[in-house]
């Protein structure tokens, strides 16, 4: 049949219990790639799958070369830009703040533009950074803004990295084939600093951006010839009318706002400080102004609040934060411990970190598979933070004199636990997360830890420093020691080793180092105790994403689905009749079928089917499986802030509630399933609009108009919202039983605002 770009319709099919005669995705068929629940769990990569996969590995490899490769070098580079301890401490503050605030943003508009784009995007970005940082920059204002521009693309390329992952992989199967790129990013974390203090000695530190630049090369090669995911082909002008610009301008502004002043505090000004508090409250307030515009106004919002919807959502992206935190102090303040008390060179301080990076890799491969295999990832998740909180713990040994093989073991441990929870942290959000939601979870997780690791340079800096003039001041030493700490390393280092100021100054480092320390231990055990809220959540979901890869072995499925809501399917139909105005509707609906934001693949100006069966009809003995049935059909206008609406099964009046980010499938496929052995009771029954009595079942009348039929089955009863807490219960229950997961969790999501219009 033809498709009808502009004016598509729905038509609606009811799904039968009949295990041999359910419709698709009863059976547990993916929704996107045609993929069985047990054909996932022996899912496999093709070639193309690899293609993207070593992709991603070799921009994640660059990413995260460029996070560690400046750790070894910010005291010489303070002293060759002529700044101080405060510019050093931005050089690296200012990539994580832009790297932070724009990954939410980024993954929103690569729904829009496409997830190639959206990568091309970033990697220019990153280069352009680089370019800025190495042969320009001859200030530290010039490095300030090129590693914010680098901050950008990196956030990017973190970002789109783990919704394209989402995209391709099924949860199940995730773990395990994310190693590949948790192997790279695990590689370039060792090179980084080993790398860095090699150009200090031998060369200059700006070659630690010019090795960037082969990596962008080939980045910007590789992802236009297999980085292609299928994406909407509209225009420019309304794929720029479908960006929340407003949210957007909000949420970063406000959250870069908050995030420098609190870098400010301690380092530069007084917490009390007008200075601080300004910019924080400013920043507060946006990004809550931001969060009830995309609650209410935006039409098609950039941020999700559906993601944090539960408990366990809201443990889980703690821990990502808290991940985030403590790894940036540990790959931050202890190299620079070997630096500035063990008196290391930055290619030893680099190698010393060792036993932390590349343990990270073996842990997390183990649990990968673990989990993969096993389905269960919390156990992982408690273990890595109970193993990271003894690690950090242990710290407090580093000294002026720690033995070698202490403080190995000691990192060691560390690694091992921050190794496990690489992977399972991830896993948990995007196993909490609805299908649909999935790549959103991915790029909400991602944000989180760089948020983390963006507050850990805020508050390790405030413990560093505090910690290190309070002990100066006890020693009767001047405080601009800790106000250069990074520059004073290198005086410190020529002097004699029984020097006064030299013993003192070493005391005030260790000092702010244990300061560091017992603050990610505090982290870690607290971190511990928000994970033990985390509930079990199936990882067996289905891929359920618009966004397919061209040329994969599922690419000559179906990818444009019927879509499965309340217990019906939904399929394209051309026939149009009787409009029915959502204006018309009641706006009393119970919360369960009132949802907003609107599909993206739907507008107000469209025209939806929403079919009638005559199903009750004589049917013939010996039906096909998949046999279409005629269909009378209704035409429903759908309006932007309501979705919900008619069909007739098994001679009720059936509410259909379209799900988000679907689009519409573009020709007509099997509206209807039954088997002739199946009796009417045996039709799935829907609890919440079920007659409140044999009485009071709604005959259908055929030349009754939709509004007709709606205000009846709404007048007697058929369909009617929860009146106490104990049915709102009862009703919950009974969905669990016959409803999909995802509409199991959807239905906690509704439960306060159920509760307010009661």
């Amino acid at each position: 049949m033809p498709t009808h770009r502009h004016r598509p319709s729905l038509t609606v099919m009811p799904r039968s219990r009949d295990g041999t005669t359910s419709s698709s995705l009863e059976r547990g068929e993916d929704p996107h790639h045609g993929l069985s629940i047990k054909q996932e769990l022996e899912w496999k990569p093709g070639k193309q799958e690899y293609a993207v996969m070593i992709t991603l590995a070799i921009i994640s490899l660059m990413v995260a070369l460029d996070a560690t490769i400046l750790v070894s070098v910010l005291p010489t580079l303070a002293i060759d830009l002529g700044g101080t301890a405060t510019d050093a401490f931005w050089a690296g503050t200012s990539y994580l703040l832009s790297c932070a605030v724009c990954q939410p943003f980024i993954a929103a508009l690569s729904d829009i533009f496409g997830r190639k784009e959206m990568l091309i995007f970033s990697v220019l970005f990153f280069t352009l950074g680089t370019v800025l940082c190495a042969p320009i920059a001859k200030n530290f204002t010039v490095f300030f803004a090129g590693r914010s521009v680098q901050g950008i693309g990196g956030g990017g390329i973190i970002t789109m990295g783990q919704v394209i992952f989402a995209d391709i992989v099924p949860l199940r199967q995730r773990p395990k084939y994310f190693s590949l790129v948790l192997a790279a990013w695990a590689l370039g974390s060792v090179l980084g600093p080993l790398i860095g203090g090699l150009f200090v000695e031998k060369a200059f530190w700006s070659w630690c951006f010019y090795i960037n630049l082969p990596f962008c090369a080939l980045g910007l090669v590789l992802i236009p010839c297999y980085v292609k995911l299928t994406t909407q082909r509209t225009s420019l002008r309304s794929k720029l009318g479908r960006v929340d610009w407003l949210g957007g301008f909000l949420f970063i502004g406000g959250l870069t706002s908050f995030l420098v002043g609190m870098s400010w505090g301690g380092v530069q000004f007084e917490w009390s400080s007008a200075q601080v508090i300004a910019p924080m409250v400013v920043g507060v307030l946006s990004v809550a102004m931001s969060v009830v515009w995309e609650s209410y106004g935006a039409r098609e919002p950039f941020l999700r609040p559906q993601l944090f919807c539960s408990g366990s959502a809201l443990a889980a992206y703690a821990c990502a934060l808290f991940q985030g935190f403590i790894l940036f102090c540990a790959l931050y303040y202890v190299p620079f411990y070997f630096t500035a008390v063990r008196f290391k060179k930055p290619t030893q301080s680099g190698l010393d970190i060792f036993p932390v990076t590349c343990l990270l890799l073996p842990g997390s491969i183990v649990v990968s598979l673990i989990s993969t295999r096993t389905g269960h990832y919390r156990w992982a998740i408690w273990s890595g933070w109970a193993i990271t909180a003894v690690g950090c713990g242990l710290l407090k040994f580093f000294d002026t004199d720690t033995p070698t093989p202490v403080w190995a073991v000691i990192l060691a441990v560390f690694g091992i636990g921050h190794g496990i929870l690489l992977t399972s942290v991830n896993v948990g959000i995007q196993a909490i997360s609805r299908v649909e939601d999935a790549g959103r979870a991915a790029a909400m997780y991602a944000f989180m830890r760089t948020m983390g690791m963006s507050i850990g340079v805020a508050v390790g800096g405030t413990v560093f420093q505090n910690l290190m003039i309070k002990k100066l001041d006890e020693l009767g030493m001047p405080e601009e020691i800790a106000h250069n700490s990074e520059a004073f390393v290198l005086q410190m280092a020529a002097m004699d080793p029984d020097d006064p100021v030299r013993v003192g100054a070493l005391e005030a480092y260790v000092a702010g180092f244990h300061g560091v320390y017992w603050t990610i231990t505090g982290a870690s055990v607290a971190a511990f105790l928000v994970s033990l809220f985390m509930k079990r959540h199936s990882m067996d979901k289905m891929l359920a994403t618009r966004f397919v890869l061209e040329g994969a072995r599922t690419s000559n499925l179906p990818s444009d689905p019927p879509i499965m809501t309340n217990g019906i399917t939904i399929q394209t139909s051309t026939s149009s009749q009787d409009k029915f105005s959502m204006q018309d509707t009641p706006r009393h609906l119970p919360p369960l079928f009132r949802h907003s934001p609107m599909p993206s693949a739907f507008d107000s100006e469209s025209t939806y089917t929403v079919a009638k069966s005559n199903h009750d009809e004589e049917k013939p003995d010996s039906p096909s499986p998949m046999e279409p049935q005629e269909l009378e059909a209704h035409t429903v206008e759908v309006e932007q802030a309501a979705v919900a609406y008619f069909v007739e099964a098994s001679g009720k009046i059936v509410p259909v509630d379209i799900l988000p980010e679907h689009q519409p499938v573009s020709q007509m496929g099997s509206v209807f399933e039954y088997s002739g052995q199946q009796k009417e009771e045996e039709q799935p029954r829907y609890p919440l609009w079920e007659p409140q009595s044999e009485e009071d079942e709604v005959e259908i009348d055929k030349d009754a108009s939709p509004e007709e039929l709606f205000e009846r089955a709404w007048g007697n009863g058929s369909i009617h919202s929860a009146s106490t807490e104990e049915e709102l219960a009862e009703q919950e229950a009974v969905i669990a039983d016959l409803a999909p997961e995802w509409m199991q969790e959807r239905r906690g999501n509704e439960r306060a605002e159920s509760r307010a219009s009661v």
